[in-house]
């Protein structure tokens, strides 16, 4: 950055928001409006998953008072272990019956407390320029909010050159898990399966297909708004929940009325029945040309044996396929199906400081060795596996 945008950046400041400070802020409503995920997807999230958060804006001011930029973030407890190898795990676990608080820090984390964070801005050079002025100042206001540490949430790897500034000013960037993402540039989903997949993975498919046509017809529909639904749904997203290994934010249902009622123009809902009887629900997204698959339910009851997680790709894939869509995207965890359809890794970044420069190092140190990726068997196999570190 040249000496007079030095000066630019010097004149420029941060401050701490609350969400109604920015209720008549004509910058915020323009925010992320290029992610599927904009301002009213922050909104949604802080109404309605709350777990002992405390939502909070970073707001980067011009020297004239205009606002440039608004950076979301929360604060909370969090346990820096969460995903490590079961024999750490085991270690940390004896000793927290004698320090419960034990690798639990009080957080500042910026970001989305429910998807992969972004940074604001028209263009990625005023992205950078932001960067550069909240990295410079974050650890002042975690400390001022009585903080220790800081983390920078799931940015994906687009932002790596941006995001330089904050391991200039200490921070450790290290893998955080991964989203993936398919190529369905196909005319249909058969052809998908004829060009993409080896002999073995279609033989299996069409097993699994096969298997789920004996049983009662099942029948897709697809909806903006489950307000009607939210009873049947719900507790298919809850088993799914309650049968994951790692548990992060917990959706609510008001949370799914949300979404559909104010996002309508990129949600979508897709629901299975069979019987009349609603067996599978997903929530996708759309954003240029692009479906992500965000959330799922499943009614285990059946489930297994009807194959559901593959018949409901199949299903959201083909719907994508026939509207035009390219891209297939995924949030993280469940990796082993996504290998076999050959989706590959989305990697995105954690960026972690602790506001005490000695434990700092330490951190640093420790990090690599506890971030979940480097324990999870099959994310080694992906072909770009190296990339969620930054290597070729």
């Amino acid at each position: 950055m040249n000496e007079a945008a030095g000066d630019i950046e010097q004149r420029v400041h941060v401050v701490v928001l609350s969400r109604d400070e920015l209720k008549h802020c004509q910058r915020w409503a323009r925010s992320f409006a290029s992610e599927r995920k904009d301002y009213r997807y922050y909104e949604i999230v802080e109404d309605t998953i709350q777990h002992d958060f405390d939502y909070r804006y970073f707001a980067i001011m011009g020297a004239g008072g205009e606002f440039r930029a608004i950076q979301p973030f929360f604060i909370l407890d969090l346990d820096l272990l969460v995903g490590t190898s079961p024999k750490i795990g085991s270690f940390v676990d004896a000793v927290r019956r004698v320090w419960p608080g034990f690798m639990r820090m009080r957080t500042l984390m910026i970001g989305c407390a429910a998807g992969e964070g972004h940074l604001d801005g028209d263009d990625s050079l005023s992205q950078l320029f932001h960067a550069r002025v909240l990295s410079s100042t974050v650890a002042e206001h975690a400390r001022k909010l009585k903080a220790n540490i800081i983390v920078l949430k799931e940015f994906p790897a687009k932002y790596r050159e941006s995001l330089k500034c904050f391991e200039q000013c200490g921070f450790t960037r290290v893998p955080s898990l991964p989203m993936t993402k398919l190529n369905i540039d196909y005319p249909s989903f058969d052809e998908y399966m004829k060009r993409a997949l080896n002999s073995s993975t279609r033989s299996k498919l069409r097993k699994k297909f096969n298997i789920a046509a004996q049983y009662t017809p099942i029948e897709m529909t697809i909806v903006d708004d489950v307000v009607p639904l939210i009873g049947e749904i719900y507790p298919l997203y809850l088993q799914v929940y309650e049968r994951s290994k790692l548990h992060f934010e917990k959706l609510t249902e008001d949370y799914f009325r949300r979404i559909g009622s104010q996002m309508s123009d990129k949600a979508r809902f897709f629901i299975w029945r069979q019987d009349d009887k609603i067996i599978a629900f997903a929530l996708c997204m759309v954003n240029d040309n692009a479906v992500y698959a965000e959330y799922v339910g499943f009614d285990y009851a059946v489930a297994l044996k009807l194959h559901l997680y593959h018949y409901v790709v199949r299903d959201m894939m083909t719907w994508a396929i026939d509207n035009g869509y390219k891209s297939f995207r995924s949030s993280g965890l469940n990796y082993d199906p996504k290998l076999h359809l050959r989706h590959v890794l989305d990697p995105v970044d954690l960026y972690v400081k602790h506001t005490s420069r000695i434990v700092n190092r330490v951190l640093k140190w420790v990090l690599p060795i506890i971030e979940p990726t480097r324990y999870d068997k099959t994310l080694q196999k992906f072909s770009n596996y190296a990339e969620l570190w930054g290597r070729t």
